[in-house]
C-alpha cells in the first residue's frame, strides 16, 4: 500500500452502528471489552484513596464556600451597623439645633413679627429633614413609662394620672428606626 492509501480518511460511524458493536468499537480504540474489564486489589485500594481524597477536597470547598457566604453577610452587616452609627452620630449634633428652635417657636409673643415666622419655618424644615432620613420624634406625654426609650428624670405623686404613667416631657425622645438616639426626659407619676 502507497502512504496515500493508508492515509485516507476514515469515514465516521453512525452512532447506532457504534451501540450495536460496542466489543468491536473498544477493539478498534484499543481498549478491551467492558465485560471483561477487572481491577487488581491495588487499584481498587487506589480507587479507595482517590474517592476520599474527593471527598475530603469536596468536604473542603463546601467549608470554604460556607466560610465565604459567612463573610459576605457579616461584612454587609458591617458596612449597615457603620453606616447607620454615623448616621446617628450625625442626626445627635442636629439635636442641639433642634432643642434650641422649638424653645425659640414656643416662646409668646408678637405673632406676627417676620423673625419668628422664620425661625418656625427654619424648625418646620428640620422636622421635615429628619422625617426623610427615617428619625421618629417621641413625645411621650400620657404614655407609660417605658425605660427602654425614657430617662425619668424626675417623679410626682399624682392622683389624676396611674401609677408609672408619662407625666411631664422636658426634652422629646428620637428614634431611629428602633434604635433609640436620644432618651425622652420625662417626669414620671408615683
Amino acid at each position: 500500500m502507497s502512504k496515500k492509501e493508508n492515509s485516507a480518511p476514515m469515514e465516521p460511524l453512525e452512532e447506532q452502528e457504534i451501540q450495536e458493536q460496542p466489543a468491536e468499537a473498544a477493539e478498534v480504540c484499543g481498549e478491551a471489552p467492558a465485560e471483561t474489564f477487572t481491577l487488581t486489589k491495588e487499584e481498587m485500594e487506589k480507587l479507595e484513596a482517590l474517592a476520599g481524597q474527593l471527598s475530603a477536597l469536596n468536604d473542603q470547598h463546601l467549608r470554604l464556600a460556607a466560610e465565604y457566604d459567612n463573610y459576605r453577610k457579616r461584612t454587609t452587616k458591617e458596612k449597615e451597623s457603620t453606616y447607620q452609627d454615623a448616621k446617628i452620630d450625625t442626626i445627635s449634633k442636629f439635636l442641639e439645633v433642634y432643642d434650641n428652635l422649638e424653645r425659640a417657636v414656643g416662646q409668646p409673643g408678637d405673632e406676627d413679627n417676620v423673625h419668628k415666622k422664620g425661625m418656625e419655618m427654619i424648625f418646620h424644615q428640620l422636622i421635615s429633614v429628619l422625617e426623610k432620613m427615617g428619625v421618629t420624634i417621641e413625645d411621650p406625654a400620657g404614655q407609660s413609662f417605658d425605660p427602654a426609650r425614657h430617662s425619668a428624670v424626675m417623679h410626682v405623686d399624682s392622683e389624676e394620672l396611674g401609677e408609672g404613667v408619662v407625666s411631664q416631657v422636658f426634652q422629646k425622645g428620637f428614634l431611629l428606626g428602633e434604635k433609640v438616639i436620644r432618651f425622652a426626659a420625662v417626669q414620671v407619676a408615683n
